[in-house]
């Protein structure tokens, strides 16, 4: 007997704790598979650095690099694009954008610069207000330099439809395919006359959309020929997406916000259902079970990685190891609840490893991106927000 117990103890493998964080909101819920909430805790060897690039900027929400090195920086509120250079001095708004509807979590969020075939042309999404209420667009235009820099050339390209009238869940974060097709990440806008559209396919709220960089739709859309669906959805049953990014195969990861727990990692694949409302592992804010309280249902998807209580994750990059290798391939996450870099380790795309970096800061990390230079570049989110630089010392 003594012989099997010994045994028994040696093939029992150990894990290290979890990251410190407080009791999960809903400890009935059980993770679908290991690994799949509070992985193990990890710390990096490489001694780091973080370096307050520019201060003063306001609300700052998304992060872009200019092909000469410097950043464009949008202000949620009350709705600007600023340019930054590397050394910190920041530019004068940039003129002649669109009327912004920076009430609640809606203003001027994200922005992507193309790194290819488009001269100076520039990508945001914005809360635009309209008769009845508001909605996510996306526009582009044309940057035209200087000590006034202003945009041109400015053409709407996408709507989120339909029109509600609420302050938060616009979603808002833009990313280009290795294909120069443009994804966007929405939010189903909180309100109950919203949420239950993300399970809709006639409606953009809850989901993540795939355009053409002129506006058009994609024919190979998964939902593009199917009657009474908008042909631009990409997936659906998605939450509040503030966070996305590509990996080096060029797939899209994003992680979007639960209610009270619940914040999720996905890897997108089109044409899948991300669950929400129908499934979570939060709860409301009162306390009160969501829907049925179900974690799983058929047909929908499981997130790769889960947090109860949140992170508020907001931002994302998937580094590509260039001044940091341990970093290869890592997720990076802002941290808004968690004042902190959440940094994120897979294998064979699981998450065997979490770390919190610069919680001693106590700052709300709302966007990361990784810069030509190799660094991890940080938004702060406040009135007096920072620009950060994070690198090797």
């Amino acid at each position: 007997m003594r012989a099997i117990v010994l045994a028994l103890l040696i093939a029992t493998p150990t894990f290290a704790a979890p990251v410190t964080q407080g009791p999960p909101n809903v400890p009935e819920f059980k993770p679908a598979f290991a690994g799949q909430t509070r992985a193990e805790a990890v710390k990096t060897k490489t001694p780091i650095s973080v370096t307050e690039v520019a201060k003063g900027l306001h609300s700052p929400w998304g992060i872009a690099f200019l092909p000469d090195g410097r950043l464009l920086v949008t202000e949620k509120s009350p709705g600007n694009i600023r340019i930054v250079t590397r050394e910190g001095k920041i530019s004068a708004p940039i003129a002649g954008l669109p009327k912004v509807d920076a009430n609640g979590q809606g203003g001027l969020m994200g922005i992507a610069v193309p790194t290819d075939g488009l001269k100076n042309t520039v990508f945001w999404s914005y809360a635009e207000p309209r008769t009845g209420g508001n909605g996510l667009a996306v526009a582009r235009g044309v940057l035209v330099d200087g000590v006034k820099p202003k945009m041109t050339e400015i053409k709407i390209i996408f709507r989120m439809m339909p029109t509600l009238d609420s302050k938060a869940h616009f979603g808002g974060r833009l990313v280009f395919a290795p294909d120069g097709k443009l994804f966007i990440t929405l939010g189903e806008r909180s309100i109950l006359a919203g949420r239950y559209q993300a399970q809709k396919l006639d409606s953009d709220l809850g989901k993540i959309v795939r355009i053409n960089r002129d506006g058009t739709i994609p024919v190979d859309n998964p939902w593009s020929k199917a009657a009474g669906a908008r042909p631009e959805i990409w997936t659906k049953g998605n939450r509040n997406v503030l966070s996305a990014a590509l990996d080096s195969q060029g797939r899209l990861w994003e992680s979007e916000n639960g209610p009270r727990g619940g914040d999720e990692l996905n890897l997108i694949k089109p044409g899948k259902d991300y669950g929400w409302p129908t499934i979570t592992y939060g709860e409301e804010y009162s306390g009160k079970p969501v829907g049925k309280s179900l974690t799983q249902a058929p047909g929908m998807e499981q997130p790769i990685y889960y947090w109860d209580p949140v992170i508020a994750p907001s931002g994302m990059a998937i580094y590509s190891g260039k001044l940091v290798p341990e970093w290869r391939g890592n997720i990076f996450l802002g941290g808004l609840a968690s004042q902190s870099l959440v940094r994120l380790v897979l294998r064979n795309d699981k998450v065997v490893g979490e770390e919190r970096l610069f919680g001693d800061r106590g700052e709300r990390i709302r966007d990361v991106v990784e810069g030509p230079d190799g660094a991890l570049w940080l938004v702060t989110d406040a009135d007096d927000g920072k620009l950060l630089r994070v690198a090797p010392r």
